[in-house]
């Protein structure tokens, strides 16, 4: 049986660049013959297309969208009072069986919006979490979520947990994810009274929880899923993006100061890339928002076209791998996904001591 040929929606307005960055990363995914399809403004679409050479020729189509979610919008906007927002459009059009997944760098917060109530969540997934794809020591950690939700409660980490180690061992390959939660210490006890309670549910899971991790276990390797809210999670990952370009300047700056060490950065040019390359977000394009019945991945609204066209190779992964499936299914087959409801929590709560 042939392999299926991905068809990726991509929200082409969305971004603090939108088109000027969205079409030519779609257009270097299409040259390696993916279905792409840019959603938005259809009379914008073909000038952009029209000023790169050979995009004719490429498998890429339009579907106008007349409306766009700002990036200072309020969520609700995107489902609302724009309902032919570009985003919310992609996101139809994976529902109606159009294409197989969708990539957007616009409004994040009207991604996951349109993510929950179009695409819809797997039974069981009280809320979508993102998944980022850190670099370590030695193989990639799962930061989970980082920037999904930034109010959660104790039963949301727990679930994040099952879907970042579902994630691990689909994607990653891990057999048996170490799953830590990200706290001020690594002794039981230690953190507010959210992450407390989310160790004591963590701990009652079949997972490989190896219990409270601090911020600087994330890179040394040891690690497969590191669990947070959305709001410490969004930190973290900002934080070590903007130290690893930080890091890069200042040694890009030291190696120029003397004679001899810029032989030695001459010398070692080849590392010194391979070690920007890691450190580079736009290596990782974008983070799949988990916990939905479609694929979508929501990326920087910053993405240069680097991170765009990685993006978009992330959904098509997921796609010809039929990880998402993978995820879906065992997601709604864990048995512990339901303990960690508000259901659940409410009906222990009503219970009589």
């Amino acid at each position: 049986m042939p392999e299926k040929t991905p068809r990726i929606a991509v929200d082409a307005m969305g971004g603090d660049i939108g088109p000027r960055v969205n079409v030519p990363a779609a257009m270097q995914v299409a040259r390696e013959g993916i279905h792409i399809t840019l959603v938005g403004d259809a009379d914008v679409l073909r000038a952009e297309l029209a000023r790169h050479k050979g995009a004719s020729e490429l498998p890429i189509t339009i579907h106008h969208a007349s409306q766009v979610v700002g990036m200072d919008e309020k969520p609700s906007d995107g489902l609302r009072r724009k309902k032919d927002s570009s985003i919310q459009v992609a996101c139809q059009l994976v529902k109606d069986g159009l294409a197989d997944g969708v990539v957007s760098a616009g409004n994040s917060g009207a991604s996951v919006a349109c993510g929950m109530f179009v695409l819809g969540r797997i039974k069981g997934v009280e809320r979508p979490a993102l998944a980022s794809f850190l670099p370590t020591e030695k193989n990639p950690v799962v930061l989970i979520d980082v920037g999904a939700n930034v109010d959660s409660k104790p039963f949301h980490l727990a679930q994040f947990g099952i879907m970042g180690d579902v994630l691990a061992r689909d994607v990653l390959g891990v057999e048996r994810p170490r799953v830590g939660l990200l706290s001020i210490g690594e002794e039981e006890g230690k953190g507010n009274v959210m992450v407390k309670e989310a160790f004591d549910l963590l701990k009652q899971t079949s997972l490989n929880f190896v219990g409270n991790v601090e911020g600087r276990d994330i890179f040394t390797g040891d690690l497969d899923v590191a669990v947070c809210d959305g709001f410490v999670g969004n930190i973290c990952l900002k934080l070590s993006e903007g130290l690893g370009r930080s890091f890069g300047r200042v040694l890009k700056r030291e190696l120029k100061r003397h004679v001899l060490s810029r032989m030695g950065a001459a010398l070692s040019m080849g590392s010194l890339k391979n070690f920007a390359r890691m450190l580079d977000y736009a290596e990782y394009g974008g983070a799949p928002l988990l916990g939905l019945k479609s694929i979508l991945i929501v990326c920087h609204g910053a993405s240069n076209i680097k991170a765009m066209t990685n993006a978009i190779r992330m959904a098509v992964t997921f796609v010809r791998k039929e990880s998402h499936e993978h995820l879906a299914i065992e997601l709604a087959a864990h048995k512990e996904l339901g303990q960690f409801s508000r259901h659940k929590v409410q009906e222990e709560l009503s219970q009589p001591a």
